[in-house]
């Protein structure tokens, strides 16, 4: 990673992932999570409430308590209503929620740098309601805290694709997508690690 002189970005490799951070004041990107650490502390939005028009105003989710207690699969990606969010990545993980499930898996959380309204639409519109946990983290707070967080041309601070195992609370298996490709973090890769 190098730090562009007198600013306050870093170029990752020839693919222009932009990370944000302060050099002067030693505020850097934070360091990618890893197997064994906590989840940090974060809140995200959720919404399984419709009216007629939209979805009903989401709700807050402490991650931290929300993992407690759990196994959880999570998944993160660049946005809802993008073309491999929604025509493998989100689906896959709805295909084969029972055999996560079968596997010990309490709940299956997608998780995107959207908003909570957003999350809810597009989970509606994909089936996804009431099976995955549609999470949004409209700021990028917690992709930020994961380390995961990268700036993309025309849409802004966005989630690097990737899945993680968690047991209470703990990473236990994590999968981190390169750019632009989609396999790692796939639900079918996931089934085979929860074993």
């Amino acid at each position: 990673m190098l730090w562009k002189p007198g600013t306050s970005e870093a170029r990752v490799g020839c693919d222009q992932v932009v990370l944000r951070g302060n050099r002067k004041s030693g505020t850097f990107p934070p360091t990618m999570i890893k197997i064994g650490d906590s989840l940090p502390t974060a809140t995200l939005t959720e919404s399984t409430v419709f009216g007629d028009a939209c979805p009903a105003a989401p709700e807050r989710v402490k991650v931290a308590e929300a993992a407690e207690g759990k196994r959880l699969v999570i998944f993160g990606l660049p946005g809802a209503f993008t073309p491999t969010c929604s025509a493998q990545h989100l689906p896959g993980y709805v295909q084969h929620l029972e055999a996560l499930k079968a596997k010990g898996i309490d709940e299956v959380w997608c998780v995107a740098a959207n908003d909570g309204f957003v999350m809810a639409a597009w989970g509606r519109e994909r089936g996804a309601i009431g099976k995955v946990r549609m999470l949004g983290d409209g700021g990028a707070d917690f992709a930020r805290a994961l380390g995961l967080s990268v700036d993309i041309p025309g849409m802004g601070t966005r989630m690097q694709r990737f899945s993680m195992l968690v047991e209470d609370g703990v990473v236990r298996q994590l999968n981190v997508e390169e750019r632009g490709k989609y396999g790692a973090s796939s639900a079918e890769t996931m089934l085979t690690q929860v074993g």
